[in-house]
Formats: structure tokens, C-alpha cells, sequence
């Protein structure tokens, strides 16, 4: 896949226009922004069933919905569709979605120009998504990957805080930063800090990301979870965990994302069972002791 390099051109001008805005979203979105429900239905790779699949999740129970305007992997427009005729009340629902930067774009299915300026290829997803999802704001925007500099992430990140100041996303956040030292760069510079960070929660990210959680941590960001039960396999596999089971009569599945919430995480489920959807809002309490045992599983 041929990918055109960004050209960079000085932006000041842009950055003090929305200097102003984005400082007042800034102090204002934590109070207008809507509180992620404890765990959100994931709806990459659904294609053709993606209405069909939200719908089932809505209707078991979930109401926190993310996706991407990236047709490569998710089908927004379909979302969106679901969404309309599941009859629920916008106000009742979390609705994120992502720009994602033309390296996981694919090259024939754009919904921006490649040669725009990153700017404009923020601004165009943004539009393209409020289409795609009937929606006139976003509860969260996130930035599907940094781009390859922090001057470029910074650029796309001054556009996304200009949607806030708009009052088309209501929060931003990040996904696929396992570097911690750039997120708390970002989170240091930018006017509407993150809200969210978005990775995956395998023991190949350092330990489950426990730098990057930290950070979040500090900072007041919630961490979501993608791949938390298919990235885990070998663990939800193992002794400590099927004991945990077997003792509230759940699955190693349920414990497992029972216990990813008892560290104030987000996890995404993206099932197409709907016997799956209904258990995975039906999830057993842990004890402290039970969460402490299983704590020990990611270091």
C-alpha cells in the first residue's frame, strides 16, 4: 500500500484561533461529557452483519457503542443505521468513534483526500462520521494511532479539540499509544486533555501496559480495554482463574472481564453470540481478595 507523506507547513495561525475555544471546552467537558458505561461493544470487523450485530447488542442491554471511520475495518454507516432503528434515545447512548491516519486507511476506500493536509483529513472524518452515525456530536473522538511525530499527532490532535470547541465531540482520546512517555507528553500539551486511551490489554505491552495505565492513572484518563479476552487466552486458561469461576458459577470469560473492571477499566466486547452479549453484562462481583489473586497474573 503506497502512503503519501503528510507535508508539514507552519499552523500557528490555526493553533491561536482555536487557542481561545479550546481552552474554554477544555475547563467545560469533563462536566458535559457522558460517563463511558462500564463496558462498551466493539464493532470492527462485523462487516455485513454490523447492523444486524449492534442491534443485538443494544437490544441485550449494552449502550455504549465504539467504532472508526475507517472503512477498512468497520462499517460506520451501518452503526449508525443501528443506532436509528433501535429506537433509543441519543441521550441514553455513548457513541465514540475514531479518525484514523491514512497508514491504516485503506488506499481505495478513503473517506478523506490522501493529499490533504492533516487538518483537513481530521475535519472530513469528523463530518463522514456525524453522517455515518445520524448523530450531530460524538460523545468521544479518538485518534486511532499517533502519527509517525509528535508535531504531526499534535497537529491532528489542535483539529480534534477544534470539534470540541464546536460542540461536536464532547471528550477526545487516543488508541494504539503504548508509549508512555508520549502520552504524557501529549497529555502535558494538549488544551482538552485526554479522556480516553484506548490499547490493547495483553501481556505483550509491557506487563499489560502498566506504564501506560500509570500514566492514565495519573492523569485522570480512563484506559480501555480491546482484546481482553482473546489477547488473554492462556491466563483465562489457567488455575487461578477457573477456581474464581467456578466459585461464583460464572465463566473464566465473565471473571475475567469482571476483573478487568475492578481496575477501573473499560473493556470492549465485540462478540457475535448473543448468549456471549447477555453474560458479559451479567458479570459476577469480585472479592478484594479475588481481584488480588488475580492481579498477580499481570505483574
Amino acid at each position: 500500500m503506497r502512503v503519501r507523506r503528510l507535508v508539514l507547513r507552519p499552523v500557528a495561525a490555526a493553533a491561536a484561533a482555536v487557542s481561545a475555544a479550546t481552552a474554554a471546552a477544555a475547563s467545560t467537558s469533563a462536566s458535559t461529557t457522558a460517563s463511558p458505561p462500564p463496558i462498551l461493544y466493539g464493532t470492527a470487523w462485523k462487516r455485513e452483519r454490523t447492523c444486524e450485530l449492534v442491534l443485538a447488542a443494544l437490544r441485550a442491554g449494552f449502550r455504549g457503542i465504539d467504532t472508526a471511520c475507517q472503512p477498512k475495518h468497520y462499517d460506520e454507516a451501518a452503526v449508525g443505521a443501528a443506532l436509528e432503528t433501535s429506537g433509543l434515545r441519543r441521550a441514553d447512548l455513548y457513541v465514540q468513534t475514531k479518525y484514523t491516519p491514512l497508514a491504516g486507511q485503506d488506499p481505495d476506500r478513503l473517506p478523506y483526500d490522501a493529499a490533504a493536509e492533516v487538518e483537513e483529513q481530521v475535519k472530513h472524518s469528523v463530518a463522514a462520521s456525524l453522517r455515518n452515525l445520524r448523530t450531530d456530536y460524538l460523545d468521544c473522538l479518538l485518534l486511532h494511532s499517533p502519527l509517525p511525530s509528535h508535531e504531526q499527532t499534535l497537529r491532528a490532535w489542535r483539529q480534534m479539540e477544534a470539534h470540541v470547541a464546536a460542540g461536536e465531540a464532547r471528550a477526545l482520546g487516543l488508541s494504539n499509544q503504548y508509549d508512555a512517555a508520549a502520552l504524557e507528553r501529549l497529555c502535558e500539551e494538549a488544551s482538552v486533555k485526554p479522556s480516553v486511551v484506548q490499547n490493547r490489554f495483553v501481556e505483550e505491552h509491557g506487563r499489560h501496559d502498566v506504564a501506560v495505565r500509570a500514566v492514565c492513572e495519573r492523569h485522570g484518563v480512563r484506559y480501555q480495554a480491546f482484546w481482553a479476552l482473546t489477547g488473554n487466552r492462556r491466563i483465562l486458561q489457567g488455575r487461578a482463574v477457573r477456581e474464581v469461576a467456578k466459585a461464583h458459577g460464572a465463566s473464566a470469560e465473565q471473571v475475567w472481564l469482571s476483573f478487568v473492571q475492578a481496575l477501573g477499566i473499560t473493556p470492549l466486547s465485540g462478540t457475535t453470540d448473543p448468549n456471549h452479549m447477555a453474560q458479559d453484562l451479567a458479570l459476577p462481583a469480585l472479592s478484594a481478595a479475588e481481584v488480588e489473586r488475580l492481579q498477580h497474573l499481570i505483574g
